[in-house]
């Protein structure tokens, strides 16, 4: 057999649906092998939206996402993604090409060790320099992308190789199932839980998996114990729970950190420091330098429910590890925790209070350009139960994880590890074909959006339904904002933008300009009923942003 066909019937083995990226002429075997398998090629405009697909196709299935490039600079190419799943524990394989290993005419053009480049911002990456190691190779590749912590890895396959000929059979999928917490483990945590005074529920980015998701509403409903979320955890109970305090969307002094400064137990499942930490462990006067804003959890205990251990930090090193299936985990929790008579979420409801009512603010708004709060409000009313948000990074992330109420898991999309500009595209893209039953809707800020716009015409050419926002102001807003709260002067950050109706037509998309905030709603509902790809230019007024976000509700919060 071919090694090009033996690479792809392991890949067939290994479940692959699609494939997403650009050949180049060092792929042309396995291009041609892919040509007569069940797998779909999606053929995208630039590597690094490839990479941005495969990583969100594996974030929404669990089931690794696989993308393609050539040698060198298509190679160099998927660098942002690799470190975007990478640090977003999603899983994902990428396969580049090379240069023949054995011979080759053309001395070191375009040939970079892409193996070594791969190496500290992956999993697991290596050269096949036979075509009999392809079968354990891309089990050994597949196994270490889905193993806890999930993540990225890679392949390269020199042209000589694919066009080898081998009789290695394909090695099939293993079996295994991930370990369970001690019984020791879950005692201790109980134990904790029981004997605290305001024990706090935290959900993270690990707890967003489909069981996950089942057992943590059975935690909260027997115990009642208040929770609060990540950017990543999101959705994972519908936060329209009356016991759901907020996102924990700024680094300190919102609404949400009094109620973790009041806390004596943090129960944290599924987070780890790579996302940004939603506490500092210990008393302020112990910090860290340069923390001092953000929340700090005093003298409260942490147990920390993964399934890794912890990787200690001087932001985060906690008391008690409950390490294993998180949903086992949760379900031994809950079936073996009492509500106790000495709880008291008294100020955790006080807290929640104020929140809430401070998150109704401006929904109204009717200036125009559109407020932020008037923004979110808006896209929640149009979007069912299920529908997804995939958001690039820029401000409005914050409103967005903030405002914005998950009523279901995964059905916001953001990147509190990484936080790349210019994957809310293609994300939404993966999301889309994942989920071609359920709307979906890009939120991108212009400066995210024209990194990675050409994909527009992969979207059409795939017959896609996509409502794509760009929030226009002009500007990188999100550095422009800390810009003026360090005191900076304005410089540096502003740019001027194309006509978004007549760039999206140019493509095969509809185009559509707003004009008054008052024809939003309308139009996000036009967008999702007519089929095809929507652009939707869409004014944004950030120029309260300074002082709702930086003094207000520090003022607020510190009130209560």
């Amino acid at each position: 057999m071919k090694a090009s066909d033996l690479f792809v019937k392991a890949l067939e083995s290994e479940g692959v649906e699609y494939l997403f990226g650009i050949p180049g002429e060092e792929n042309l075997d396995l291009l041609e092998s892919l040509r007569a398998s069940s797998i779909h090629l999606v053929l995208t405009r630039h590597e690094q939206a490839a990479g941005f697909m495969a990583a969100t196709y594996g974030r929404l299935t669990g089931r690794t996402g696989v993308c393609l490039a050539t040698l060198g600079p298509g190679a160099t190419n998927l660098v942002t993604a690799a470190a975007y799943a990478q640090l977003g524990a999603m899983p994902m394989l990428m396969i580049t090409g090379q240069k023949p290993i054995k011979a080759s005419k053309q001395g070191e053009f375009q040939i970079l060790d892409i193996v070594g480049m791969m190496h500290p911002i992956t999993k697991y990456t290596r050269q096949i320099s036979s075509g009999a190691n392809i079968p354990a190779r891309v089990r050994e590749a597949f196994r270490r992308a889905e193993d806890e912590r999930p993540g990225a890895a890679h392949l390269e396959l020199p042209e000589d190789i694919a066009r080898e000929t081998t009789d290695a059979p394909v090695i099939p999928r293993s079996r295994f199932e991930t370990p369970w917490a001690s019984d020791g483990s879950i005692a201790a945590a109980v134990a904790m839980i029981e004997s605290a005074r305001q024990p706090l529920l935290l959900i993270g980015a690990g707890a967003n998996r489909r069981h996950t998701c089942r057992a943590l509403p059975a935690l909260v409903e027997k115990t009642g114990i208040p929770f609060f979320s990540t950017q990543m955890g999101k959705g994972v109970i519908d936060e329209r729970h009356p016991l759901f305090l907020g996102n924990a969307a700024l680094s300190g002094d919102d609404f949400l950190h009094r109620a973790v400064e009041a806390a004596d137990l943090i129960i944290n499942v599924g987070h780890d420091v790579v996302e940004k930490p939603p506490f500092i462990m210990g008393r302020p006067e112990n910090a860290p330098p340069h923390v001092e804003e953000a929340p700090h959890a005093g003298a409260a205990e942490v147990i920390h429910v993964n399934y890794i251990t912890a990787a200690i930090d001087a932001v985060y090193h906690p008391d008690q590890g409950v390490i294993g299936d998180i949903t086992h985990s949760l379900e031994c929790l809950t079936d073996r925790l009492r509500p106790q008579a000495h709880w008291d979420f008294s100020r955790f409801m006080e807290v929640k209070r104020h929140l809430d009512a401070h998150l109704l603010e401006g929904i109204d708004d009717d200036r125009f350009p559109v407020y932020p709060q008037r923004l979110v409000a808006d896209v929640r009313e149009v979007m069912p139960d299920d529908g997804i948000i995939a958001l690039d990074n820029g401000i409005y992330k914050i409103w967005f994880a903030r405002n914005y109420r998950a009523r279901q898991p995964n059905t916001v999309l953001l990147d509190n590890a990484l936080a790349s500009m210019g994957a809310g595209l293609p994300s939404a893209m993966a999301a889309r074909i994942v989920h071609p039953d359920r709307p979906v809707m890009a939120i991108c800020g212009d400066g995210g959006f024209m990194m990675n716009s050409q994909e527009l015409e992969t979207a059409v050419r795939l017959g896609l339904n996509l409502v794509v926002l760009v929030l226009r102001d002009d500007a990188y807003g999100m550095i422009r904002w800390k810009q003026a709260a360090m005191g900076f002067g304005d410089y540096g950050l502003t740019y001027g933008n194309p006509d978004f109706v007549q760039y999206a037509r140019s493509y095969g998309a509809h185009g559509h300009r707003l004009e008054s905030t008052g024809e939003l709603v309308p139009l996000l509902r036009a967008c999702l009923r007519d089929p095809g790809v929507h652009v939707v230019d869409v004014p944004v007024d950030y120029s309260d942003n300074d002082r709702i976000l930086n003094q207000e509700i520090k003022a607020k919060s510190r009130g209560i």
